[in-house]
């Protein structure tokens, strides 16, 4: 399936007043959230989620849940991850250390863009932010040792409906950039997308 590593040619307005740049991604529905950062010599300040702007970009999901990984190694991979309805997830996603390559992959079966990939860097540096709606799967592999990843979501986690996609599936390709990650045992043994029961 295509994929790509992001370049963005479509435009959204900005408002002078606005704290965050909402940029929408390829894949529909998604999108990537540049927040300003105002520096100066004592650091920096930022806001990280603001539910009037997201409302204003269709994002009204009420966030119950924040989750904090950490990877201590550079080529840690973690995914393709997602819920199955009625507990699907809708995520916010950030890098407050380190940096990562971060996928999603289109698995609403009746989307144009079903089973398509599209990746982005999220870093300490760029701060910039991820919404991943419902109907996607997320991973993502570090680019950087002690890299750590925080992020919302509109579901709990209930392990009955907890599901992934194996992350070299070749019918979706992602072009990830470590050639032999470091992957957990469980994320090991996901099926592959054609092997996996969709109700989204």
């Amino acid at each position: 399936m295509a994929g790509t590593l992001s370049v963005f040619v479509k435009k959204t307005r900005v408002r002078a007043h606005d704290t965050m740049k909402f940029i929408p991604t390829r894949l529909n529905g998604a999108w990537l959230i540049e927040p300003r950062v105002f520096r100066d010599k004592r650091g920096f300040f930022m806001e990280t989620y603001s539910r009037r702007l997201c409302a204003d970009h269709g994002i009204t999901e009420e966030f119950v849940q924040d989750n904090h990984s950490l990877s201590s190694e550079t080529g840690v991979l973690r995914g393709l991850h997602f819920q199955h309805p009625p507990y699907a997830q809708s995520k916010l996603v950030r890098v407050v250390r380190g940096a990562v390559f971060d996928v999603i992959v289109d698995i609403r079966k009746k989307s144009a863009t079903f089973g398509e990939w599209e990746s982005f860097e999220l870093s300490e540096q760029n701060c910039r932010i991820l919404y991943v709606p419902r109907g996607f799967a997320h991973g993502f592999c570090t680019l950087a040792p002690n890299s750590e990843m925080v992020y919302k979501v509109d579901n709990f986690y209930m392990p009955d409906y907890d599901a992934g996609i194996r992350w070299d599936d070749p019918a979706i390709g992602v072009a990830w950039p470590a050639e032999r990650p470091i992957i957990s045992e469980k994320d090991a043994k996901l099926p592959r997308l054609a092997e996996t029961r969709l109700q989204f």
